[in-house]
Order: structure tokens, then C-alpha cells, then sequence
């Protein structure tokens, strides 16, 4: 993948296409789990920047970490919450086998606030530690850790709710 990011960086277009093929489903899955149906606005706005900044990417090893906190900033910036200003690689979201189940965690999801769906994308399911979260969103750790416990007690409240 780094030579493909390579290519893309001197301007290669058959290399950019697939750069982004392959970034697509996953920035997708990232953006759409924080801004919801804002999610493809989030994505799209995150591809253009990653086309229009690849050649400032220094290390393309580092690419989607690189991604990963464009594509939180931007979503974050779809929900209207600017608090979050950096974000890691988006989640790969686990297969739930009943569609009901997913319409529920869909729904309680957009109960939370955008910061709060961010730090539970980011720790549960891109699995980062806390530190990283902090380091993709900018933010101190503890303020991290606490925002993770609300986010989570919030989540449960609502979901018990119904």
C-alpha cells in the first residue's frame, strides 16, 4: 500500500483510484457511525481532503492514522461539534446478525452527542487506547477517560429506555 500511496503523491491517477477505492467502505463506516445521516457528506468531504493533502503526507505508513483523523474531524464538523478537532482511522463496524439489533444501537446512537459517538467509535470499536483517542481527538487524556465513561453510562441509559 505505501507504493501505492507513493504513486498517488506524484499525481498518479490510476493509484489515487484505487487509493481511494480501497478507503472508501472504511471512511464510510467511520463517518457514518458519528455523523450519521450525515455520514457520506463526512466521507466525501474527507476523501476530497485526503486527494487535495496527499502530497503533505510525510510518511505513507502512517496514512491511515492520517485518514483516521481526518474523516473523525470532518464528521464532527457535519454534527456541528467543534469541541473534537482530530480523529484516528475509522472502526471497522462488527456484522450484527439481527437488523433489529442494528436499528437499536443505530437509534441510541443518535441520542448521544457527536463527541460522545466519536470517543465510542474511536475506543470500542476502532479499539484505540484512551491515549490514542486523545492523540486523534486532540484532547487530554482524563478528559478522554471521562468522556468514554459518559459516553458509555449515556449509551447504556438510553438503550435501556428503549
Amino acid at each position: 500500500m505505501e507504493d501505492q500511496v507513493t504513486a498517488a503523491q506524484r499525481g498518479d491517477p490510476l493509484a489515487m483510484d484505487a487509493l481511494l477505492t480501497e478507503l472508501a467502505p472504511w471512511v464510510g463506516r467511520l463517518c457514518s457511525a458519528i455523523a450519521l445521516s450525515r455520514g457520506e457528506d463526512a466521507m466525501q468531504e474527507t476523501l476530497i481532503l485526503v486527494l487535495r493533502n496527499l502530497p503533505t503526507l510525510r510518511e505513507p505508513a502512517a496514512l491511515r492514522a492520517w485518514v483516521r483523523r481526518i474523516a473523525v474531524r470532518q464528521s464532527l464538523r457535519m454534527t456541528g461539534d467543534a469541541r473534537v478537532v482530530s480523529v484516528p482511522d475509522p472502526p471497522e463496524v462488527p456484522v450484527l446478525q439481527d437488523l433489529d439489533t442494528v436499528m437499536d444501537v443505530r437509534e441510541t446512537l443518535m441520542r448521544l452527542s457527536p463527541s460522545q459517538r466519536a470517543v465510542l467509535v474511536l475506543r470500542d470499536l476502532e479499539d484505540l487506547s484512551e491515549q490514542e483517542a486523545a492523540e486523534v481527538m486532540d484532547l487530554p487524556e482524563g478528559t478522554v477517560k471521562s468522556g468514554l465513561h459518559r459516553a458509555r453510562k449515556s449509551f447504556r441509559q438510553r438503550w435501556e429506555e428503549g
